[in-house]
């Protein structure tokens, strides 16, 4: 197939390379836009990895209200003001809100969660009548399982995500960092539901 430059310039602006980096892509690809897409995807996703340690003390708070039933504020951060002003950016913030307000997360990671929640959690598992006369090592590898699961519909980051059920927030969040050149941090959250009180 050939590179086309309406391809490269595509490519260019979903991944937020340079158009060298799109047009090597392609001619990779032998032209096949979806293997380019996907390659530089991958090559993204592993640099948003290596950003992940990096600082993120700008950002945006970001809030969304729910038919005036329910209410989230959310701290998403970057590294620069330049970022945090961007239109991609400041829809990522308002995309996490709404999640939040769909979702009901308790926490935002699994850092987050206390080693007596997850301790409480785990005994009350091993105490089910289900594991009763299994082995010692079975149960636990088990447990370990349910608490896993437990715990992912809880914590933002391994949700999945409202907009696009074939990746986790995490996963959308990797993607803005790929295309941002920038580590971005979900720092807080605060739901509010009408009624509902903690």
């Amino acid at each position: 197939m050939a590179v086309t430059i309406d391809d490269i310039k595509k490519l260019k602006e979903l991944t937020g390379v340079g158009l060298t980096d799109a047009k090597v892509a392609l001619v990779e690809a032998d032209g096949d836009f979806d293997k380019a897409l996907e390659a530089m995807r991958k090559k993204g996703l592993t640099k948003a990895e290596k950003k992940g340690d990096r600082e993120a003390r700008a950002g945006v708070i970001d809030s969304y209200v729910h038919d005036g039933r329910i209410g989230v504020v959310v701290e998403v951060n970057c590294e620069t003001d330049f970022v945090a002003r961007l239109e991609d950016f400041k829809t990522l913030a308002h995309q996490i809100a709404m999640q939040i307000a769909a979702m009901n997360p308790s926490y935002v990671s699994e850092d987050d969660i206390s080693p007596e929640e997850k301790e409480r959690v785990k005994n009350e598992l091993m105490e089910s009548d289900a594991l009763a006369g299994k082995p010692e090592d079975m149960r636990e590898k088990i447990v370990d399982g349910q608490l896993s699961k437990h715990f992912a519909d809880q914590v933002l980051m391994t949700q999945k995500y409202i907009l696009d059920d074939n990746k986790t927030v995490a996963e959308h969040v990797k993607e803005a960092i790929a295309k941002s050149g920038e580590n971005i941090v979900v720092r807080q959250f605060k739901r509010i539901e009408l009624g509902v009180s903690e």
